[in-house]
């Protein structure tokens, strides 16, 4: 019988330095093992027991959303592939490259998240539950402070990517969910946050966006949806910013549904869709999105 496996999903963040773009989006297949091999050897510097594990890590560079999505797909479909990869397990080094068809099907990252300064390049350290968790334990309490890559894998990565990196560093995937809720309190838009984090880590959960003048959305069974109200419907709601006048109500509303849309990009950049629930006035669009 096969010893159950577990597997620590981590990343590679570069964080670019202001204005500069990446050259590529994707290593090849010969760059991808020597960054890789960069990468175990910092994991092993931090944590040795990492050392006996196995790491596989994607030479693309994925944008935050792509990676914290409900069921972390990237993370899963590169955990799939590394226990296919031959050899015997245990130590194993693997980068996954570009080859003349680009990155295999589920590891090449979105060109439409090509922008911004954050850049990741997702990473599994795979073994036997009684190895991985120990480390796993370790990682999450010293990489956010102390995971700063070696200025080797830096230059490395800012070479091959043709880009400028500010820094370098390793972080676990629940240290960048804490990175992203702080973006998205620094951003205005914090009240948003719990909708991403019921998603992934209590999918099956309901989780209510309701505190006006925010839009009204409801998360549940896998999905958010979200109060479409017409002016008079938001104005019945609460949702109208106080003291506003009837000369202004407009441009606040318009603003509301901005505001809306913002929100729903977002939540579908995480790979959480988005409906739309009708909701007229003369209704509680509560009630509207509990039915």
């Amino acid at each position: 019988m096969s010893k159950p496996e577990l597997s620590v999903l981590a990343a590679l963040a570069l964080e670019l330095s202001p204005g500069a773009e990446a050259g590529r989006l994707e290593l090849g297949v010969d760059a991808a093992g020597e960054l890789a091999g960069l990468v175990a050897r910092d994991l092993a510097r931090l944590v040795p027991d990492a050392a006996a594990l196995d790491l596989a890590m994607v030479a693309g560079l994925f944008d935050p959303a792509e990676l914290l999505r409900p069921g972390y797909p990237v993370h899963a479909e590169l955990g799939r592939l590394a226990a296919r990869a031959p050899g015997a397990a245990g130590g194993r080094i693997i980068g996954f490259g570009a080859g003349q068809e680009g990155l295999p099907a589920g590891l090449a990252p979105a060109p439409e998240f090509a922008g911004g300064p954050l850049k990741l390049l997702p990473l599994v350290l795979r073994g036997d539950v009684t190895a991985v968790a120990p480390v796993g334990d370790q990682l999450e309490q010293v990489l956010l402070d102390t995971g700063m890559a070696s200025a080797d894998t830096a230059l490395f990565a800012q070479k091959a990517f043709g880009t400028q990196v500010e820094h370098a560093r390793l972080l676990t995937i629940n240290d960048l969910a804490a990175m992203m809720a702080m973006q998205f309190e620094h951003a205005g838009i914090a009240a948003l946050w719990p909708r991403v984090e019921a998603a992934l880590l209590a999918p099956d959960g309901e989780q209510w966006l309701d505190a006006p003048p925010e839009p009204l959305a409801r998360y549940a069974n896998g999905g958010v949806r979200m109060a479409m109200l017409d002016m008079d419907a938001w104005a019945e709601g609460g949702f109208a910013p106080a003291d506003t006048d009837a000369a202004r109500l407009g441009r606040a509303f318009d603003r509301f549904q901005m505001r809306q849309r913002q929100f729903a990009g977002l939540l579908e950049a995480h790979g959480i869709p988005v409906t739309y629930d009708h909701c007229p006035a003369g209704r509680d669009p509560r009630q509207v999105l509990s039915d």
